[in-house]
């Protein structure tokens, strides 16, 4: 019997420290079976395929497509292009048709950031299908971002952005900073003309003076001092897509790289030991939140994947983001703890008690950008 038991205990020893071996391991090729890119990205690509245009959780459709569709949508066809997946991007193909007919109202006017990021659907349409149907639109909304101010939604200061250079869409929240690049980053792409990115890396540059602090993180607005999770997460996010694409010998590329390390080494400093960051990124005390942990995630894998970022410090912490992460999924496919749609307020309470969601695409999208990320050569 004691021979039994200490060969039971040496059995759960090895196991604990094979686990957190793999915990510590810099690969982001090999996962264990259930938890690949390939597998969690299908399953919750498929399950967007699946779901109808929603409203931020609302039991009522949307007027226009949302900025958390697009993400999703976004984040679903370029999984499916590293998974050279025919079927889904025809489904997601089959999504967009209507939109060129009887729903063409659900397109969104471009007059602000969260409705222009929408260009990044059709942009990205038109680079797998040739479809010249999605660069004319995508291409007429990444342009009206730099075109002179119009709309409902113009404020006084859009016109003072506008003769400085940026677009009159500026408003200063870290949101916007992958609203912004996201869809002047892919009309660069689909389009080969540098005015998009560079305009985008400029744009970038203001963003980054106005915002980022000493400790490399961002306030979610200047009077709003506070470290949100998903805010910190789109400045992220955003970094990385632009930092894919801008040419080298763009001058402000060295500035916005230098941002985004010093962004990561301080994501690596607040990282919860299981992987996760929490609800305000300083404040341990507040909730772990998996929409930020899913972009941070997205930021490193992507850094250590273009040698940005050092593979040894940094893969080691976006994989055990990446296996926390999808722990969150539950058997529909839907990532719980996702905060809700936040508006900026100068209140720490208020960002402490936001709803805790699930199934809300703000948290689906990341998974998403996590799987191409890790998919990518």
């Amino acid at each position: 019997m004691k021979i039994k038991h200490l060969t039971q205990l040496l059995a759960a020893s090895l196991l604990m420290l094979s686990a957190g071996a793999l915990a510590q391991s810099a690969d982001l090729k090999n996962f264990p079976k259930g938890a690949t890119p390939e597998e969690i990205g299908k399953r919750v690509a498929d399950h967007f395929v699946a779901t109808p245009h929603t409203n931020f959780g609302r039991p009522v459709p949307p007027k226009v497509i949302t900025y958390p569709e697009t993400c999703t949508w976004y984040g679903a066809l370029t999984f499916a292009k590293e998974t050279k997946n025919d079927a889904l991007r025809q489904e997601l193909v089959k999504r967009f048709e209507p939109l060129f007919g009887s729903r063409d109202t659900l397109i969104p006017v471009p007059d602000h950031v969260d409705y222009t990021v929408f260009g990044s659907v059709p942009l990205e349409l038109y680079l797998q299908t040739k479809d010249v149907r999605y660069l004319t639109l995508g291409k007429g909304i990444a342009d009206k971002q730099w075109g002179p101010p119009e709309g409902k939604r113009v404020k006084p200061e859009s016109h003072t952005f506008y003769n400085k250079g940026y677009t009159w869409q500026t408003r200063l929240w870290i949101d916007d900073m992958f609203m912004i690049t996201a869809v002047q980053s892919q009309a660069y792409r689909a389009t080969g003309n540098r005015a998009y990115i560079d305009k985008a890396a400029n744009e970038m540059i203001l963003y980054l003076d106005s915002l980022q602090k000493p400790n490399g993180l961002f306030y979610h607005a200047p009077d709003a001092p506070f470290f949100w999770g998903r805010g910190n997460g789109w400045m992220a996010a955003g970094m990385s897509e632009l930092l894919r694409s801008v040419p080298k010998d763009n001058p402000n590329r060295p500035r916005i790289m230098k941002a985004y390390q010093a962004m990561m080494a301080s994501l690596l400093k607040y990282q919860a030991e299981d992987g996760m960051w929490h609800q305000l990124i300083d404040d341990p005390k507040s909730w772990k939140e998996t929409s930020c942990t899913g972009m941070f995630t997205f930021a490193m894998i992507t850094g250590v994947k273009n040698g940005w970022l050092d593979a040894k410090t940094y893969g080691p912490a976006a994989r055990k983001a990446w296996l926390t992460l999808i722990t969150y999924l539950d058997e529909n496919s839907d990532i719980r703890d996702v905060c809700e749609g936040t508006n900026m307020k100068n209140d720490h309470q208020y960002y402490l008690d936001r709803k805790r969601l699930t199934g809300d695409l703000h948290g689906q999208a990341p998974l998403l950008w996590c799987a191409t990320a890790l998919l990518r050569k």
